[in-house]
């Protein structure tokens, strides 16, 4: 049976209008006008509400398998669910084994089957000494590659160098995918660290967990990148973008033709360094949380197009690996994990800082949807409402006001930065290939997520 999908305001790529977006099976196949509504379909009238393609996250830390304490399948894509997100992007590390091969592939698919409550795809990593195992897994389906130019924090996944990234982008050249990479280099990371211990920095304080992680590490590091993206014609996609001192080097690049693109995080865009107190490490990340005025840099690279989407990078961790222990003093920066936590509140965090901004909400779309969507290989099919797309539809209420509780916290655990923060913009439903998984703030049915194979 068909379905048509109705309402006012449907976010199409002509823009926001009153629309019906007729569904046949899973796909797409036509948006008419409002009346329009095909003899014999089933209709879903949802009124004045905002109807969004479903969302594209592709910097998400699933853990599975190997770390399910600190997140798996079925709490991440429930989480997913709940705002609006319908395709998650898997990195490669933080799971056992990393997803460094294909065996490892193959154990993330396995652990995947009949959890997944959203659509799913899977990157790839470049770690020292697996340059072999590129090319089977880019037959194998992986989406791209991720790559760390200093410590992950994760063992299993060694950091690579510029002849790591050279043997690296030989193989991958011919595969047409692109490279990630986590862009700071070690020498700026390490100086800054021993200048402070040297000076007996207190390590409770952000200002110095800021400091160890200077804007330098990231310029040195596009422009390595840069560099060797010239060389090898290799895309290169910089993953959450923190300083706004590396747009000179981003803009050069794009304006030379490069294929680079590049992705900030809603914690970059939202939160500032001048407001975060000390030893609370559930903001901890790298690169780190910088200063207002950076953040508005940030902003205005979004605006100009120079900074193409905006993710989660949503990085768990058991609340005591953020050392939030209440029998203790403050956490040490030095000693808690990094990683924010924020799977499905990404929507209503960054619509919130559109309206102050006064931007239109079809930004939203390009930047959660279509342009992720691209960088994952999924153009066309994800993130967008249009003819032959997968019918991965979200149901949002603009204008709905509410603060974070932990209750709104539907990933493993219940520590974030964004609790307490009050937001606009509510998910209402959300459907994936035309079935309702997410309504009335619960899930329905059971997991029906699928992996999503690169086109």
């Amino acid at each position: 049976m068909s379905q048509a999908f109705r309402s006012t305001r449907v976010l199409t790529p002509e823009g926001l209008a009153p629309a019906t977006v007729v569904v046949e099976g899973e796909r797409i196949v036509g948006v008419r006008g409002w009346v329009d509504v095909p003899s014999g379909a089933a209709l879903e009238d949802f009124g004045d509400f905002v109807l969004l393609p479903g969302l594209v996250d592709t910097h998400v830390h699933i853990n599975e398998p190997g770390r399910t304490d600190w997140e798996g399948f079925a709490t991440a894509t429930r989480a997913a669910a709940a705002g609006g997100v319908t395709t998650l992007v898997d990195m490669p590390l933080n799971c056992v084994p990393e997803t460094i091969d294909v065996k490892a592939l193959e154990a993330k698919r396995a652990a995947a089957e009949g959890q997944a409550w959203v659509d799913w795809a899977a990157w790839g990593g470049v770690v020292r000494g697996n340059a072999d195992a590129l090319e089977p897994l880019a037959e194998a389906g992986v989406a791209g590659f991720k790559c760390f130019l200093v410590h992950s924090g994760i063992d299993g996944f060694a950091w690579v160098d510029e002849r790591d990234l050279c043997l690296a982008m030989e193989r991958l050249r011919d595969t047409g995918l692109p490279l990630l990479a986590h862009a700071e280099v070690a020498g700026p990371v390490d100086a800054a660290t021993r200048a402070l211990s040297g000076n007996g920095a207190e390590w409770r304080k952000y200002a110095n967990y800021l400091a160890s992680r200077p804007d330098e590490a990231e310029t040195e590091a596009i422009a390595l990148l840069i560099r060797l993206c010239e060389k090898y014609k290799v895309p290169v996609h910089i993953v959450h973008l923190s300083s706004a001192k590396a747009l000179p080097l981003i803009r050069d690049a794009r304006d030379r033709g490069l294929p680079l693109t590049a992705e900030t995080c809603t914690h970059y865009l939202w939160f500032a360094a001048e407001e975060i107190a000390d030893g609370a490490t559930e903001f901890k990340c790298a690169p780190p949380i910088r200063g207002a005025a950076n953040r508005e840099a940030l902003w205005g690279a979004l605006g100009e197009g120079l900074i193409d989407m905006v993710t989660s990078d949503h990085s768990p961790c058991p609340p005591a690996m953020k050392r939030r222990d209440p029998t203790h003093e403050l956490p040490r920066w030095d000693e808690a994990w990094g990683g924010v936590a924020s799977l499905g509140l990404a929507l209503p965090v960054l619509w919130t800082a559109m309206r102050r901004r006064g931007l239109h909400i079809g930004f939203l779309v390009d930047w959660m949807g279509e342009a992720p969507a691209r960088l994952a290989g999924l153009a066309g099919r994800k993130g967008v409402l249009t003819t032959g797309a997968d019918a991965d539809l979200v149901v949002f209420d603009p204008d709905a006001s509410w603060k974070v509780e932990a209750d709104d916290l539907h990933f493993r655990h219940k520590l974030s930065p964004y609790l307490g923060v009050e937001l606009r913009g509510r998910v209402l439903e959300t459907w994936v290939r035309g079935e309702r998984i997410f309504a009335q703030r619960d899930w329905i049915g059971s997991p029906r997520g699928r992996e999503q194979v690169r086109a």
